[in-house]
């Protein structure tokens, strides 16, 4: 990979409530502060919602006049967000000249293209899933329904808008090609990774983690089973909670400690009916400064996840602590840990993930061994640093093939 000279002065979209601790905000965010540290400059356009970062320049969108307290998912109402967001980015640009857009997922790409003809600047789109594969995951879009080819035929016209394509995944890469035959020259696998100085096993002191456990009511000397992200039924988090049962019943010692935002009360109140309220813990949200120091009260890490088009940064914070990892068996879970994954089968069994579990916990020894391969692993081939050297290359060449 060739050295880095020349920077850049780079408009990301992000059209999301950045920065709020999960999910595809990682990746803006680690993005951003690597290509800095490269020497770009970057400025980031955003809704009017999230949380400001001291050593980022965000610029936010007004509020909607009729609410400024939305939660954005998929929903009518990022249509309005949507159209802010480029009111924002139009009036950034009329004050400034960059060398090149960024938009980050379907709607920051739509939103970028018009910004970068504006700008005579190329286009790079970051792709995190498919635009229907997510809604559909979410249960905002029906595949069988009238507006499914509408909204397909839309994300086969932004796929084709940009000057190159980067994907948070190989997989990523593949699904552009084969399903909405976009050219290979133009798409560029860039796999989420992770910040190896920031996440790593030693974050705690044994006494300091001793403490924690106790303070989230843990028994002392109960094996943890650790989840950070989104708490959603497409997420797994209803698997984790039955996986709990299962393992109660069968007496095997574990207790589930489930860090995430939103619907806490709700699955709260599901552990209670599963009568597992006593082998479960939620923390509710945890900023992604906290996360390190969370995550290392685990002994066994787990990630449910089931969607075939999105990605799963969360299992690369995982490797990075040196935690052995539960996944279902996806191409993302695949590209990430390869054969040093346990994997849960394909279809979602809680019956499936809880063997799983039980037998990491059933061998410490084992499970101490793989968490310290998949640290290595993390490291050789999905470090910051790395992508941060390949992203600012595929800036060069965009802008060298537009000149």
């Amino acid at each position: 990979m060739s050295t880095v000279t020349e920077t850049y002065r780079i408009l990301m979209i992000a059209p999301t409530s950045f920065f709020s601790d999960y999910g595809g905000h990682i990746r803006i965010l680690e993005e951003a502060r690597v290509l800095q540290k490269l020497g770009h400059q970057v400025t980031i356009v955003t809704y009017y919602l999230g949380r400001d970062l001291p050593d980022l320049e965000i610029i936010r969108t007004r509020p909607t006049p009729w609410r400024a307290d939305y939660d954005v998912g998929s929903s009518l109402h990022k249509l309005a967000f949507d159209v802010f967001l480029g009111w924002a980015g139009l009036q950034t640009i009329r004050r400034r000249r960059f060398d090149v857009v960024h938009g980050h997922m379907h709607e920051g790409a739509f939103i970028g293209y018009f910004l970068s003809r504006l700008l005579g600047a190329p286009l790079l789109f970051d792709f995190q899933g498919s635009l229907t594969g997510e809604m559909a995951d979410h249960h905002f879009l029906k595949p069988d329904g009238p507006w499914y080819p509408w909204m397909r035929l839309l994300e086969l016209r932004i796929d084709r808008m940009a000057d190159a394509i980067i994907t948070s995944s190989q997989h990523g890469a593949a699904l552009l090609e084969q399903d909405f035959n976009c050219s290979a020259h133009c798409t560029r696998p860039l796999p989420d990774c992770v910040n190896l100085d920031f996440f790593r096993p030693d974050v705690l002191a044994p006494q300091e983690r001793a403490t924690r456990k106790a303070a989230l009511g843990i028994p002392p000397g109960r094996p943890v089973v650790a989840y950070l992200g989104l708490l959603a039924d497409y997420q797994g988090t209803l698997l984790l909670i039955e996986a709990a049962k299962i393992l109660k019943r069968r007496g095997v010692d574990a207790h589930f400690l489930i860090m995430g935002f939103p619907n806490v009360d709700h699955y709260q109140e599901m552990a209670s009916n599963l009568d597992v309220a006593d082998r479960v813990t939620f923390t509710g949200k945890v900023t992604y400064e906290e996360a390190p120091a969370h995550l290392a009260l685990g002994d066994v890490a787990v990630a449910p996840k089931l969607s075939a088009t999105e990605g799963c940064g969360k299992i690369l914070n995982y490797m990075a602590m040196g935690l052995p990892t539960v996944a279902f068996d996806t191409p993302v879970s695949r590209e990430y840990m390869d054969s040093l994954g346990v994997y849960a089968g394909q279809d979602g069994d809680p019956v499936a993930l809880a063997d799983a579990i039980a037998g990491l916990l059933g061998d410490p020894a084992g499970s101490t061994d793989l968490g310290k391969k998949l640290r290595a692993r993390v490291a050789e081939h999905f470090s910051w640093e790395r992508a941060g050297r390949q992203l600012s290359n595929i800036y060069r060449d965009v802008l060298e093939r537009r000149a």
